[in-house]
């Protein structure tokens, strides 16, 4: 049988039968499921596990993301030119299951490695190459839903099958990893602790891939036209509503990140009590509300006024967060609210990016959609990841913070509340400016659309 097969349906030959909607979503699941243990923890495994200092640390994954951040146009470029008999985005699942998880489980490896520059340079090179592998395996996620159906209905159904894997992969990986580890290894800082579950973490992402690969089809139904690395480039000129929301992007998972990032010190430092990190870890499930109403929300408010609505509840959270006090009930309604916010974020940009595509294209007249979302979406991701775990990381080593010690000095816990709460407060509040820009293209999206639209039908009738 061909590897290019007829859908299960010969009425409905665009219809994705329920089975491959479900092992589509393995794909972010997977994904999900160890990189958000390395956004995570990434941090807070490097200085209390892995010895490094918070400066070394944060330098590392400073220099590291803005290396690897560069490799998303790179593999849109790559996907676009493959070609196989499994279709062209199906195989990279095949391909980079393995690379994918062995580099994430080396990362959290921590060999014996005495002398601290070979420590660095270790933790540093691996980082990246699991940042490089993990965008391999996810920009084909996007890209291969195109080949997996034409019906418009079954695109959206499978993208939020998509968006539920992957909440339920992310809200596995912050939630138990922890607790796994200090149940194995007996303290949450235990390196044997830590390599077992993250071991075993990496043999589900393993097999969800491969299952993903053997079930999904890919039918090539709708074949773009190949462009040159150069148009789609040119794809970008004058294309300011993708630069705001690059910029958008970029800044909003600074703040998140941040954030993300020193949610286990906050509550082993000022707290007290680590176990409250995998709590709101898993409260923060509750970010899949979010996603669920941007369709009813956009409506009303269109995309840019969602937007803004996103980053004030995300801003009201960080401020619930600041003043609680110790007041537990009040910390957790904060947390919810916070994560309503920055869930709904998460799916408003890459709606955004979708949209910069067809401005790109009426402008310049060439639809480069892999190389902008990639830049919109991954790069986006991984710059800002990158600046969001190194200025805490930065804030906390000039307040004084020690590596390996039960109790901070004042100012660095000082520092750890900052960081948690205000920091990312300010850097949603500076994100507000490039949004409330944006709405300035959804005046004329009608007209851009429609135009596009007009061209469509007029080259289909030549």
């Amino acid at each position: 049988m061909s590897t290019i097969e007829a859908a299960a349906d010969p009425r409905n030959p665009h219809q994705m039968p329920l089975h491959r909607k479900v092992t589509y979503s393995f794909t972010d699941l997977s994904g999900n499921l160890l990189y958000c243990i390395i956004s995570t923890y990434a941090l807070y495994y490097f200085t209390e596990v892995y010895g490094l200092s918070m400066a070394v640390a944060g330098a590392i994954l400073l220099v590291a993301r803005f290396f690897d951040a560069f490799d998303a146009p790179v593999w849109g470029v790559i996907i676009d030119h493959t070609h196989t008999r499994w279709g062209q985005s199906r195989p990279w699942f095949l391909w980079m299951a393995v690379p994918f998880s062995l580099f994430v489980f080396l990362l959290f490896c921590a060999p014996p490695i005495s002398d601290p520059t070979a420590r660095a340079w270790y933790a540093g090179v691996v980082y990246v190459l699991a940042g490089i592998s993990y965008t391999g395996m996810s920009a084909p996620i996007t890209s291969v839903l195109p080949n997996l159906t034409s019906n418009p209905d079954e695109r959206n159904v499978a993208s939020t099958f998509r968006m539920v894997g992957g909440n339920i992969g992310n809200f596995l990986a912050v939630t138990f990893i922890l607790p796994l580890s200090t149940k194995i290894g007996g303290s949450s800082t235990s390196p044997n602790g830590w390599r077992v579950a993250v071991g075993l973490y990496c043999l589900v992402a393993l097999v969800l891939l491969i299952v993903a690969f053997l079930d999904m089809r890919e039918q090539n139904i709708e074949r773009t036209k190949p462009i040159s690395i150069r148009d789609s480039f040119r794809a970008a000129k004058a294309n300011w509503p993708w630069i705001l929301v690059v910029v958008a992007n970029v800044v909003f998972w600074i703040g998140f990140t941040a954030r993300t990032a020193m949610l286990p010190y906050y509550f082993r430092y000022n707290v007290g009590d680590e176990s409250w990190t995998s709590i709101l870890n898993g409260i923060s499930i509750i970010q899949v509300l979010g996603m669920m109403s941007v369709p009813f929300l956009c409506k009303r408010l269109h995309l840019w006024g969602t937007t803004l609505l996103a980053l004030g509840f995300a801003g009201a959270g960080q401020i619930g967060l600041a003043v609680t006090g110790g007041n537990v009930p009040f910390m957790i309604v904060s947390w919810c609210i916070a994560c309503l916010g920055t869930g709904t974020l998460c799916s408003l940009f890459v709606l955004m990016v979708t949209y910069s595509v067809d401005y790109g294209e009426w402008k310049n007249g060439i639809r480069a959609a892999g190389l902008l979302t990639a830049i919109g979406s991954s790069f986006c991701i991984k710059m800002g990841a990158g600046i969001g775990a190194f200025l805490p990381s930065q804030i906390l080593s000039i307040a004084g913070f020690q590596e390996g010690v039960k109790a901070q000095s004042a100012g660095a816990l000082t520092a750890i509340h900052f960081s948690f709460t205000w920091l990312p407060l300010i850097i949603f509040l500076l994100c507000m400016i490039p949004v409330y820009l944006y709405k300035r293209y959804e005046d004329q999206q009608d007209t851009v659309l429609g135009e596009l639209k007009a061209r469509a039908n007029e080259a289909e009738a030549n």
